[in-house]
């Protein structure tokens, strides 16, 4: 009797940590899968996510469907239409566009302390696809860029 309850509770040990380690494997394959590299804006800058390192984005790049983006956020897409990204912006490197879960989580500190100034949109009243977070001149025709009217 006593070996039956024995080998019981080594079994449920075993068991118990096998299922542990697949969770666990489970989650750290989950957060890889996060921290694809990509392009970003952050805090009104373009910034570089390569192999889980995030540092500022230093020139233009070409994504692998042949979009362009610049260091001031200004995408080209590989149709000619342009788009800016905005904060919480991400580009994947194949071309991909999304939100960036990643910041939610890891960077909420920074993104918060400007929360007031991520409310405000500056465009340019010629080219209202170009916007920006904070004023500035239009990369398009170097007018004032003002304040967007919500």
């Amino acid at each position: 009797m006593k070996f039956k309850e024995t080998t019981a509770i080594v079994f449920a040990s075993l068991l118990m940590l096998v299922m542990s380690f697949s969770v666990n494997n489970s989650f750290a394959q989950t957060k890889t899968a996060m921290m694809k590299d990509h392009c970003m804006m952050k805090d009104g800058k373009m910034m570089v996510m390569k192999d889980g390192k995030t540092m500022p984005m230093k020139k233009d790049m070409t994504m692998k469907n042949g979009t362009m983006v610049m260091t001031n956020g200004e995408c080209t897409m590989k149709d000619g239409k342009k788009m800016m990204i905005k904060e919480g912006d991400c580009m994947e490197m194949s071309g991909k566009m999304g939100k960036c879960s990643m910041m939610n989580n890891n960077m909420k500190s920074s993104t918060m302390k400007k929360s007031k100034n991520m409310a405000t949109v500056y465009t340019c009243t010629m080219h209202p696809e170009v916007t920006s977070n904070k004023p500035g001149k239009c990369s398009k025709c170097g007018m004032d860029l003002v304040k967007k009217v919500k």
